[in-house]
């Protein structure tokens, strides 16, 4: 969820580098991490009677940056830094994504057998 949001951030970032006035916006860690804290498993709800589980909005996660140089026309955004955020964040990504694959691969090699 954090670099999937991040991710949006950031582009949302680089499409709004001419707009007029724009704040960068960025991703809180924490917030994201307590907000994963504190949500309960989701379950698919059958019939209406059943209990509503609890949604968390991951906007709440995203804060406007503060002490940023602005441009002449009141824009905030750097473009060189949203790119290397990017990068950053895609790298990032990869790792997770590797990591979860090794993980899913030693569960096969165990229902397996270790064959």
């Amino acid at each position: 969820d954090y670099s999937s949001l991040k991710q949006k951030t950031i582009a949302d970032n680089i499409a709004n580098v001419d707009t007029p006035n724009y704040k960068p916006k960025d991703v809180s860690f924490q917030k994201v991490f307590q907000n994963e804290l504190n949500q309960s498993f989701g379950a698919l709800r059958t019939d209406p009677r059943h209990f509503e589980f609890q949604n968390i909005e991951s906007n709440s996660a995203i804060v406007t940056q503060q002490n940023i140089q602005y441009n002449s026309n009141g824009n905030g955004v750097d473009v060189d830094k949203q790119m290397s955020d990017l990068a950053t964040n895609q790298i990032y990504y990869n790792a997770l994504t590797d990591r979860i694959n090794g993980k899913f691969s030693t569960l096969q090699t165990v229902i397996r057998g270790g064959k």
